[in-house]
């Protein structure tokens, strides 16, 4: 079983940077991929971010390329995702999760999640 912590959300404004990580226990995440998604107030849940093991494979969604860099130390059994340039519409819960599979973009192939951190973007 793999435990999922999320933290580093917050209130920022927009044009504001943030670091949020995702802190793994119970076993160690070193050959799981892992990934980023976020639900926004009367969304549906969306990815944001992915990436395989090793960190050799990332994926992002449009609307965060450019803006955010996901990244992960095996050694700390943490992942990372620095989020620059924030904007409004960034405003979500942003959950980590983790999965037996790669670099991967859909919901259903992560076995594991966390419970969320909040991020705020005000305007």
């Amino acid at each position: 079983q793999v435990h999922l912590v999320e933290s580093g959300g917050g209130l920022v404004q927009a044009g504001d940077s943030l670091r949020i990580s995702c802190a793994a226990s119970g076993r160690t995440v070193s050959s799981y991929g892992m990934g980023w998604f976020r639900q926004a107030p009367g969304k549906e849940r969306e990815f944001v971010a992915a990436i395989n093991w090793s960190g050799s494979h990332i994926r992002y969604a449009d609307s965060v390329k450019g803006r955010f860099t996901i990244s992960r130390d095996n050694s700390k059994n943490t992942m990372y995702l620095q989020m620059n340039s924030l904007k409004p519409e960034d405003t979500a819960l942003y959950y980590c999760a983790a999965t037996t599979f790669g670099a991967v973009v859909t919901e259903y192939e992560y076995d594991f999640w966390g419970q969320g951190t909040q991020v705020t973007v005000s305007s």
